[in-house]
């Protein structure tokens, strides 16, 4: 009896497993795949786009002038704050004066004296002259007169020209803006004495408004906008390029808020680099912006009537450049390479690779995995659009 009841766990058990697995195939059950991902697809937007060159480059003053003392002299006042706009022909700097208007009025006493003695030069020859009608003297005495006439005159003309020389480095010892601009801070001080070997820099004024933005723009860019410009039997002149609008922003901007126009084009191409240098010309009446910035550029180049437009964040990368995960045959995914054109808000313009009747994953796209299939939910791109960025995007044709 001991030895059965040793066995009783056993027999238990199996019993157990056989009633189990009876129990499990009498239930029918089988492996059901998961259902598709849901995921939302809409159609490209199509509508009117200027197409634009996006480019980058540097703001630069429209002027900038060292500022220099032209005589030799000592530093007698600064007239300006460092960093601060002034007008032309403010006063900046004064250098000493007593020298050189004491070489003024010197030249003007020398003139003085000239002119007396042209006085007595020209009574002398027209006495002689008198004198030579009534035969009491002779040819040479009347030229003699009249070369020391013509001497007199000469030095009249000499001290004339030093008065005026005088005049001018006395005009130099105040040191005038020659247009309006910003100040930088001034290099040397009250005292110090300038000139000695030559111009001394002083300060630097700097026109911030109206202000240039330089930029370059590629050789294969360059070819595109001629062959455009043939289709349309027409040419690009220096004087076109006020009518061509640009547009600039700043780093921490959104978009291209700051409008200008073209305003030089070189006449060549830098082989080194192979660019051809553009500038654009913009207003900077609040100075927002500073020479010497990094900007964002894009000028207009064309006009398309039914751009593909997509949402920007629909777009993937990979070695390829990028790409768009699209509705294929039975809802099965297919990874599309496209080749992108500008943003226009929330939106990314397609030059190639697809069609505007097709079906592009704007939502889900971690699940759209290329050749699955997925249950798509049908929209449009304007509403996606919206739903992205609270307002439906609009492009920038003008």
């Amino acid at each position: 009896m001991r030895g059965t009841c040793r066995q009783c766990p056993q027999v238990f058990l199996a019993l157990f497993s056989v009633a189990f697995l009876v129990a499990c195939e009498g239930s029918g059950n089988t492996y059901a795949p998961p259902p598709p991902p849901k995921v939302m697809v809409a159609q490209p937007l199509q509508q009117p786009v200027t197409q634009y060159f996006e480019l980058t480059g540097n703001t630069a003053a429209i002027n900038s002038v060292d500022i220099e003392a032209r005589v030799q002299g000592f530093i007698e006042s600064i007239d300006y704050q460092d960093g601060t706009a002034v007008t032309k022909g403010t006063q900046l700097f004064g250098i000493q004066r007593n020298t050189y208007q004491a070489q003024l009025d010197q030249a003007k006493a020398t003139l003085a004296s000239s002119q007396a003695s042209q006085v007595g030069a020209k009574q002398e020859y027209d006495r002689q002259v008198n004198l030579l009608r009534q035969n009491v003297t002779t040819q040479t005495a009347v030229d003699s007169a009249k070369a020391t006439l013509d001497q007199a005159n000469a030095t009249i003309a000499n001290a004339q020209a030093s008065v005026e020389l005088a005049e001018i480095n006395l005009g130099y010892t105040q040191v005038v803006a020659p247009f309006d601009g910003t100040m930088t801070n001034h290099l040397v001080d009250v005292g110090a004495l300038v000139g000695v070997s030559g111009p001394t820099q002083l300060a630097t004024i700097v026109q911030m408004d109206p202000l240039y933005a330089y930029f370059s723009v590629s050789e294969t860019q360059v070819l595109a906008i001629k062959a455009s410009l043939a289709k349309q039997h027409s040419t690009l002149s220096q004087l076109d390029l006020p009518k061509i609008p640009a547009e600039i922003g700043l780093q921490n901007e959104d978009g291209y808020p700051h409008k200008g126009h073209l305003d030089y084009v070189s006449p060549q191409i830098d082989s080194s680099t192979g660019t051809l240098q553009v500038r654009a010309l913009f207003d900077n009446k609040n100075r927002a912006m500073l020479p010497g910035m990094f900007v964002r550029v894009r000028v207009p180049v064309g006009h398309d009537d039914k751009a593909l437009l997509v949402r920007d964040d629909a777009l993937g990368t990979n070695q390829q450049g990028n790409y768009l995960l699209v509705l294929g045959k039975d809802d099965v995914v297919e990874q599309r390479q496209v080749k992108t054109g500008q943003k226009e808000g929330a939106l990314r313009v397609i030059i190639s690779g697809l069609d505007a009747d097709e079906w592009v994953v704007t939502h889900g796209i971690q699940q759209a995995i290329p050749g699955s299939k997925v249950a798509p939910e049908k929209s449009d791109m304007n509403s996606v659009t919206a739903d992205a960025s609270g307002t439906t995007a609009t492009t920038a044709s003008q």
